[in-house]
């Protein structure tokens, strides 16, 4: 069994480096914008994608300029928010979504679901990212027809991983610039 769920795992990250490259490359951008400028980046994640900014804020690499998400946060123009969440139609993270739409805050957000006209969350935000994970991705051993592994975490930080890496390398692009124009003897 554990060679059928590497297989399914190995085909489930393929599918999203295939076919979210362009929108995880956007979203680093984006976040970038807060993380070179005078701005933070908010992680709201949600239910059990909690471990994303958990990841993020403790890990031995800590996502540069993050600040955990709370209720009582004001976001500000030069600030970016990215949204984690399992399902579009979280209620939490939809009432974040439209409050950040409307005062035109530019954010992210990355959940299960393909962007489309359903999906109330791809509308709202600036980027998005699906997590490709439609159910369990492995038959049950005993219950015919049933599925089991959901393995929306390991997909969200996988998306996490590839984010990180392209905005630490916006962001260390923006710092080298910096560093070079202060020794410049026409500065």
């Amino acid at each position: 069994m554990s060679k059928i769920l590497t297989t399914q795992m190995s085909g489930l990250l393929q599918r999203i480096q295939t076919s979210e490259e362009e929108a995880i490359e956007e979203t680093a951008r984006l976040l970038a914008q807060a993380g070179i400028g005078q701005g933070h980046v908010y992680f709201a994640c949600f239910g059990e994608l909690k471990a994303v900014e958990l990841n993020a804020v403790a890990s031995v690499a800590p996502f540069a300029k993050i600040v955990p998400w709370k209720d009582d946060v004001v976001v500000t123009e030069v600030d970016r928010v990215i949204i984690f969440v399992r399902s579009c139609q979280d209620p939490e993270a939809l009432t974040l979504a439209k409050k950040l739409y409307n005062a035109f805050i530019p954010f992210a957000a990355v959940a299960s679901e393909v962007a489309n006209a359903d999906n109330p969350l791809s509308e709202l935000a600036y980027t998005y990212i699906s997590l490709k994970v439609r159910g369990g991705i492995l038959p049950h051993p005993t219950k015919l027809g049933e599925r089991i592994v959901f393995p929306h975490l390991i997909a969200a930080l996988f998306i996490y991983e590839a984010i990180k890496m392209a905005y630490d390398e916006m962001i260390s692009d923006d710092e080298e610039l910096e560093e070079d124009t202060s020794t410049s003897p026409f500065s």
